[in-house]
């Protein structure tokens, strides 16, 4: 028995690929039913802010005079 990837036969490299397929069908359909499955009412939507009065933002603590 070698227990190299290289000198495989064409069954056993089948078996490999065949084997990682349905492991990453299998991660991937797990990863869309976790995230259809967590949709409880925690949708989110958006909301319209309309614009008030224009507001001045400084750093500094002086008073400004016009």
């Amino acid at each position: 028995m070698n227990h190299s990837i290289y000198s495989a036969d064409r069954s056993t490299h089948l078996k490999i690929v065949v084997v990682a397929l349905v492991a990453g069908i299998a991660v991937a359909g797990l990863g869309i039913t976790a995230r259809s499955g967590s949709d409880e009412g925690l949708t989110q939507t958006a909301r319209v802010i309309k614009a008030g009065k224009p507001v001045v933002i400084t750093s500094s603590n002086a008073s400004l005079v016009r």
